[in-house]
């Protein structure tokens, strides 16, 4: 089985959500089969390097101009291509990707997202019947809509509703288009075939690797000095430079925050995420460490007392969550911010979706031991059944067999 795996970015270093699961997920079929990476890079971005053991037949790095231009933004706005796919069309890589697809005689593509949606009419030129498989890291006309529901400014407000209308014609074309679907949680194959019922969907949760986070991995790494000057404290990890993450960061210190470090003179509060906004640099202080990008966020998790998840907008599966519970740190999360995942408050962690629901989880978190071993022996033990990659990679290994066989 030879599959060419399209994503909007390098798949490595692992430093984002979307990151996680393009690497995984390949990297998993690439244990059954041929995987060709093909991948975008721009501005100050690498080309990807994974281990040598990832097991990929090629990655092949696709350079691309830019972001956000002013004539980008005006024909995102005015229609009909969403400024965030088009954002990443190229002509110029739609001709890359065709000659790539004359050469491999692939048997199915894979594509990432909405994003790389503007190429399927370059792969169907070449392959009129090739399989092609979307797969829906979020619903990102929802994520676009509860943020134009929270922002404050009235022009982003606007833009963002705007984006959404438009996000919502190019993934109903997208859902036309592609013979399969596959989605991170059962609610959003569930909304996929509300707009397009006949839709074959699959789901394939994100997930994480368990053995990797396990207590013993850990305990082999080097002391880090500045996870351990986080020693008991309460963490937020995620990349700070997606608005969702700094929406939530932003209200927590600004709403929560006050209340916590004025009861609990010792307690610390770090973000540990790739690419701050000055708005996260700003909140640096004496017990609010901004980390930036780390090498290794495990040190973090196990100086943690708890991993709070204070989302109030976004959309898909937070792998930030699956990590934690896998790493065996109690959590404290908004629903939304682990919506997706099948978990129980005071069973696997703790759900509060307001200001005084989340001081009084964290106060009962931070004076109860049992209350905290008990919630983390639990979410580790989901994560192992339910969340590993390895479980993931078979399930959707399954399904290509499947597909092929049936195309065949």
């Amino acid at each position: 089985m030879r599959l060419l795996f399209l994503t909007p970015r390098p798949i490595w270093p692992l430093t984002s959500g979307n990151r996680l699961r393009d690497y995984h997920l390949s990297r998993q079929l690439a244990k059954r089969a041929s995987v060709t990476i093909v991948e975008m890079y721009s501005g100050d971005q690498q080309p990807s390097k994974p281990p040598d053991d990832s097991g990929f037949e090629q990655i092949i790095s696709l350079h691309r101009n830019g972001g956000y231009t002013p004539a980008k933004v005006i024909r995102g706005l005015t229609g009909p291509t969403p400024i965030t796919v088009l954002k990443y069309f190229e002509p110029r890589l739609a001709s890359q990707l065709t000659e790539i697809l004359k050469r491999g005689e692939f048997d199915a593509v894979q594509i990432e997202g909405i994003h790389t949606s503007e190429y399927l009419p370059a792969i169907r030129v070449v392959c009129p019947s090739l399989t092609v498989v979307a797969d829906w890291h979020n619903i990102e006309s929802e994520l676009m809509s509860r943020y134009s529901e929270n922002a404050r400014n009235w022009l982003k407000r606007a833009a963002a509703k705007r984006t959404a209308a438009l996000l919502r014609r190019s993934e109903l074309r997208l859902l036309e288009t592609c013979q399969v679907h596959t989605v991170a949680s059962e609610r959003e194959g569930e909304k996929l075939l509300a707009c397009f019922p006949s839709a074959q969907v699959h789901v394939v949760p994100n997930g994480v690797d368990a053995d990797h986070y396990s207590a013993g991995e850990t305990a082999k790494l080097k002391e880090n000095a500045e996870a351990s000057a986080l020693n008991g404290s309460l963490l937020f990890v995620g990349s700070m430079d997606y608005h969702a993450n700094i929406d939530a960061v932003l209200w927590f210190t600004r709403e929560i925050w006050p209340q916590l470090a004025s009861r609990h003179r010792e307690l610390k509060f770090g973000v540990v995420g790739r690419d701050p906004t000055a708005e996260i640099r700003n909140l640096q202080s004496e017990r609010i460490l901004i980390t930036g990008t780390v090498e290794d966020v495990r040190p973090y998790y196990a100086a943690a007392q708890a991993v709070i998840v204070p989302l109030r907008v976004g959309s898909g599966t937070r792998l930030k969550i699956l990590e934690a519970m896998a790493a065996g740190v109690p959590i404290i999360s908004t629903r939304l911010g682990a919506e997706g995942i099948d978990v129980s408050h005071n069973v696997h962690l703790l759900i509060a979706d307001n200001g005084p629901e989340l001081v009084s989880a964290t106060e009962h978190l931070l004076a109860s031991r049992e209350t905290r071993n008990r919630l983390a022996q639990a979410a580790r033990n989901r994560v192992i059944d339910r969340y590993d990659w390895s479980v993931m990679g078979q399930d959707l290994f399954s399904l290509y067999v499947s597909l092929l066989s049936k195309s065949r």
